[in-house]
């Protein structure tokens, strides 16, 4: 079981002022990593919180790579806790490639443009398929007092690593962004291999000149 309390050296809270409003940050410190949470609107929830985790992807996040869909849930998280009023997004660092590093996903990428998946495109290198931990973002709900969410999420793995560290997920809003010919892929093997729940998949027609 983690930890719940912060010392004050490994956490700190200020307002950032967004193009989409102002936000709580609270920083926080655990594991080696500095993270964020985001908070939204009334600071007072317990329950049915509207909760995003997200895992760090500099290429999605910032650059919009199209090869994930990462970048596209993001903004789709917070422009949905701003428009219901309310809400978290948790920003894990140390989580780029499944937990891998830059340099190693990077290096997954040559051998995904070769044909391999997502998947076999690590442990074809000797790296693991996900190795991300959860823990950090149950620690800092902790830290606001939240008790249950509504995990913004298709991947069963962030529901069971929450409940398994005191949060209960009352329910999952899926996040399912439109693939494109360059996603497609990756999107497959996380439903068929990793178990998410993307049925938007099955209704991919990629563009006659796609390859």
């Amino acid at each position: 079981m983690f930890e719940e309390a912060f010392s004050d050296e490994d956490v700190a809270e200020s307002d950032l002022v967004t193009r989409r409003g102002t936000f709580r940050a609270v920083a926080f410190r655990t594991n080696g990593h500095e993270h964020m949470a985001l908070v939204y609107g009334k600071t007072k929830l317990r329950e049915n919180v509207l909760v995003r985790i997200h895992s760090e992807c500099m290429t999605g996040d910032i650059f919009a790579a199209m090869r994930c869909e990462c970048g596209e849930q993001l903004d789709a998280a917070l422009n949905t806790i701003v428009r219901e009023g309310s809400g978290i997004l948790v920003y894990l660092r140390g989580h780029e490639g499944r937990g891998i590093g830059l340099v190693s996903k990077i290096r997954t990428h040559v051998l995904q443009d070769q044909g391999l998946d997502t998947l076999d495109s690590a442990t074809s290198l000797g790296l693991p398929v996900d190795v991300r931990d959860y823990s950090p973002a149950a620690r800092v709900l902790k830290h606001l007092r939240v008790q249950s969410v509504r995990l913004m999420s298709n991947n069963p793995d962030k529901i069971a690593a929450l409940e398994e560290n005191g949060i209960s997920v009352t329910a999952r809003v899926p996040s399912l962004m439109k693939p494109n010919a360059h996603n497609i892929a990756y999107l497959t093997a996380k439903r068929d291999r990793l178990g998410h729940d993307l049925p938007q998949v099955e209704e991919f027609a990629p563009l006659p000149h796609a390859r």
